[in-house]
């Protein structure tokens, strides 16, 4: 099959591994929510041979996530489990959890459903990673990630660009405390959460 491409994974993969690099040498796993086309797993795992990164997504997209996943020359990369935020997770407890560009793509019930799973899986000590765009104080950071959220509210209008404030509400719910908030290029940013 021809393998799923994203231009905007392979985009911000550098500027992404640039800035969680340094947060994960300590931990050995990490589940990875939502690996979509699958191009950053096979990318961080390369780049961090001393973790194991596990898949997961619905299982519509895992013929792409695994084709990434052969070609990668990891083999620290594990094919993916079916995760769907609508059910339980199929996984133990986990010392990282990462997703990108995914909160603002399903709706404010399953992002509320992600943090009741990351309270559920995540270990003690342990660290959320999520990368996307958000809002700050009910404001879009730029025109684009307005226009972006017109966008996603065409295709689903249940979708759309999260507030900060409110994820992070959300994380100290699920016992969590912000670590950092990284500006990231094209608008987005990534927020590093510790248990």
């Amino acid at each position: 099959m021809n393998k799923p491409f994203s231009q905007a994974c392979e985009n911000n993969k550098m500027p992404i591994l640039s800035v969680i690099k340094p947060y994960l040498t300590q931990y050995q796993r990490v589940l990875e929510i939502g690996s979509g086309t699958g191009q950053h797993a096979g990318y961080f795992a390369e780049q961090l041979p001393h973790l194991i990164w596990q898949t997961s997504d619905r299982e519509q997209n895992h013929a792409g996530i695994k084709s990434w996943i052969a070609d990668s020359k990891a083999d620290n990369v594990l094919e993916p489990v079916i995760l769907d935020l609508n059910n339980p997770w199929p996984v133990a407890q986990v010392p990282v959890i990462y997703t990108a560009n995914t909160l603002h793509i399903v709706s404010k019930e399953l992002v509320k459903k992600f943090f009741q799973g990351v309270q559920a899986h995540l270990e003690k000590e342990g660290l959320l990673c999520v990368y996307g765009p958000f809002n700050y104080r009910g404001q879009f950071t730029s025109d684009s990630n307005a226009q972006f959220d017109a966008f996603l509210k065409t295709n689903d209008p249940l979708s759309g660009i999260r507030d900060f404030e409110w994820i992070d509400s959300l994380a100290q719910q699920a016992g969590l405390s912000l670590l950092a908030d990284k500006a990231m290029p094209a608008n987005n940013r990534l927020l590093l959460f510790k248990r």
